[in-house]
């Protein structure tokens, strides 16, 4: 891929002054005001010129669905077969991610990365790449092979171009996938040197027992890969990733290269995230951060990246849900910052 330009922060002075000159006391719009100078350098940086005007006319949510092997141990509450199944929901239009998208006037892409059984659909927003059926245990095997790995970077980083061409203006990801969150907390694991007890946490809702043995094959998996001697990314990815989240992490690269700006999801995006990071340090300048999850790791995994989300709703649903919520902050920020009068168009003295 690539290497992503990083933002040109000459820019940030004059934004800071724009937003400072809107008629309130400095900084009363708090984060919103983080938001929009964001907003405002990248497309600055895009344009080649200083933009006192920022619009979001075209947010694209993408669902990346793949199948976990280590699903097979019952670490979920539910079986691999709901993934397919909830693919068919959102293709069906059921979904949570459905009514907030629905809600927002945000267009919706499905992705089948790899589950069980292949979806028969026209739908024009759904796509087809899929890297297998499924993972294997990550607990006892490498999930994947390097070249799956390879393959996935590519086919999520050509998706994001094709949506990106046709007018895509902020990007948003959500995932579905029976036991992604233990492949997330292997990933994270090994990305910040931490134990299984640190990163897995209940999930969707699982009992005390399958928590237990959640974190049981969840360390079996990270003890299996530091034998190894693996620090390289694209092989932690092929140890202990995700189809899905493969094809996300390729996405936000390709976006971060065209300066779109991305609107980070929770627990499962945060991590690809954090992953697309490790392969490209500039990705960072292009997240913004949505919402911070009820899964005990996703504090940790925004502290790793720096983080200050948006939004504390307890969520703990994934599908890009948090991120779509915010949607609405983002177009908010970006009118204040475009349109709000200054104190010198408005007349006002302080």
């Amino acid at each position: 891929m690539t290497p992503i330009k990083p933002l040109d922060l000459s820019y940030s002075a004059d934004i800071q002054s724009h937003i400072d000159q809107k008629t309130k006391p400095l900084g009363a719009l708090g984060q919103l005001e983080d938001v929009a100078a964001k907003l405002a350098l990248i497309a600055s940086n895009k344009a080649g010129v200083l933009q006192k005007q920022v619009t979001i006319t075209k947010p694209t949510a993408v669902v990346f669905a793949g199948d976990h092997g280590i699903a097979e141990q019952g670490v979920s509450i539910a079986p691999s077969a709901v993934t397919g199944q909830m693919v068919l929901n959102f293709l069906a239009g059921g979904a949570a991610i459905n009514c907030f998208c629905a809600a927002n006037q945000i267009d919706l892409h499905v992705v089948d990365c790899g589950i069980l059984s292949e979806v028969a659909t026209d739908n024009p927003n759904f796509h087809q790449q899929r890297l297998g059926q499924t993972t294997f245990d990550l607990s006892t095997q490498p999930a994947m092979a390097t070249t799956q790995v390879e393959q996935g970077l590519a086919l999520g980083a050509n998706l994001a171009l094709s949506l990106i061409d046709n007018g895509c203006d902020l990007i948003l990801f959500g995932e579905m996938g029976i036991g992604n969150t233990s492949s997330a907390s292997a990933l994270l694991a090994l990305l910040t040197d931490n134990d299984a007890q640190a990163v897995v946490g209940l999930g969707t809702g699982i009992s005390t027992e399958q928590l237990n043995l959640k974190q049981k094959l969840v360390q079996q998996a990270i003890d299996r890969v530091k034998t190894t001697g693996n620090t390289d990314i694209t092989k932690l990815l092929a140890e202990v990733g995700g189809f899905e989240i493969v094809q996300i992490v390729g996405a936000m690269l390709a976006a971060a290269e065209k300066q779109i700006p991305i609107l980070v999801d929770g627990f499962i995006v945060s991590v690809a995230a954090l992953v697309a990071s490790k392969m490209d340090k500039q990705v960072t300048d292009y997240f913004i951060f949505a919402h911070q999850s009820q899964e005990q790791a996703h504090q940790l995994c925004l502290t790793e990246l720096n983080a200050k989300p948006l939004l504390s709703l307890q969520l703990r649903l994934g599908e890009g849900t948090g991120a779509a919520l915010a949607v609405p902050l983002l177009k908010s920020a970006c009118h204040f910052y475009s349109h709000m009068a200054s104190f010198a168009d408005a007349g006002v003295t302080v």
